[in-house]
């Protein structure tokens, strides 16, 4: 009886002995895991059963593993983004930089002894310096954009009559190139908005620039004013120029990105319009749109608030 009843309990005691140094064995090799990796601090891991340590610790260690992935691929975009930004800024500066230099030291070899050459090398470095200011502006304004640090004054105004006087204003630019720049229609009433006129002003002269500089000759760009809901409108700016590549849509308002990959720059122009565009949009809290097809021509397009006035008309 004393037989039968030992084995058991020697069983027993000898598998409760080895469960245990078992657990600790592991349990100490997985809180140092736990430690090395610095997902949970040591005390919140007890001493449970070794399955439950290791369910947990194998969903920690995932979780480690995704979330590092997830910083490693956005370190990776963020370089790419920074090579290019600098590749960028660099070239955009350096170029009216070498003109000037360039003139001045022509100036300096003896140059500067024919009044003529004279005027018309200063004119020209002078266009070299202006075009460096502007560049430095534009970087400003969109630094202050993105920082939030440029305040939006919103006021109520008629919108077709700003977009009239931004057409009274490119009037010339357009004629350079025998662009026509129209309304979709005769807008016999006022349409009234809330926004920064200033800032508004200035978005719907850098997308009619834009649509001048790449638009064809002999073409038309066209600007819409529509309803979109009962408190918004949606102004378009189409043109029927050379079109963008659906590879580049995704990247046109990223600072300094060109479509034109070649490095020419005979359009002019700091290649921050349209990031400064959707950065003032976005201040607004609005929406901007784009759509183009190669060989058809784009359109770009941005929603605005209407007036308490414009909603109950």
């Amino acid at each position: 009886m004393f037989f039968v009843i030992s084995i058991p309990i020697t069983f027993l005691v000898c598998f409760f002995i080895i469960q245990l140094r078992v657990e600790k064995f592991i349990y100490k090799r997985v809180k140092r895991i736990y430690d090395d990796v610095s997902l949970l601090e040591s005390s919140n891991l007890t001493s449970r059963t070794v399955t439950t340590d290791m369910g947990t610790l194998t969903a920690e260690i995932e979780k480690f593993a995704k979330d590092k992935k997830i910083e490693i691929d956005t370190l990776k975009i963020r370089e790419e983004y920074r090579r290019d930004f600098l590749g960028n800024v660099s070239h955009e500066l350096k170029t009216p930089l070498f003109t000037v230099q360039g003139y001045i030291l022509t100036l300096l070899d003896g140059a500067s002894k024919d009044k003529a050459i004279l005027k018309k090398y200063l004119q020209r470095a002078n266009k070299g310096v202006e075009r460096l200011i502007y560049i430095v502006k534009d970087l400003d304004l969109i630094t202050k954009l993105e920082v939030g640090d440029l305040n939006v004054e919103v006021s109520e105004f008629n919108i077709v009559e700003l977009i009239q006087s931004v057409f009274d204003l490119l009037e010339m630019k357009a004629a350079k190139k025998k662009i026509s720049l129209t309304f979709d229609m005769k807008y016999s009433i006022p349409i009234l908005v809330n926004a920064d006129k200033e800032k508004i002003q200035q978005v719907i002269t850098n997308l009619l620039v834009n649509s001048i500089k790449y638009g064809q000759v002999n073409g038309t760009t066209e600007v819409s004013v529509e309803n979109l809901i009962k408190n918004k409108v949606i102004v378009r700016v189409t043109d029927n120029g050379e079109g963008i590549s659906e590879k580049h849509i995704p990247r046109l308002f990223e600072r300094f990105y060109r479509v034109d990959q070649s490095g020419s720059r005979e359009e002019g122009g700091s290649g921050l319009g349209l990031s400064i565009v959707k950065h003032i949009i976005e201040a607004h809290n609005e929406k901007i749109y784009v759509e183009s097809v190669i060989g058809v021509g784009s359109e770009f397009s941005f929603t605005l608030e209407k007036t308490q006035k414009e909603i109950e008309n």
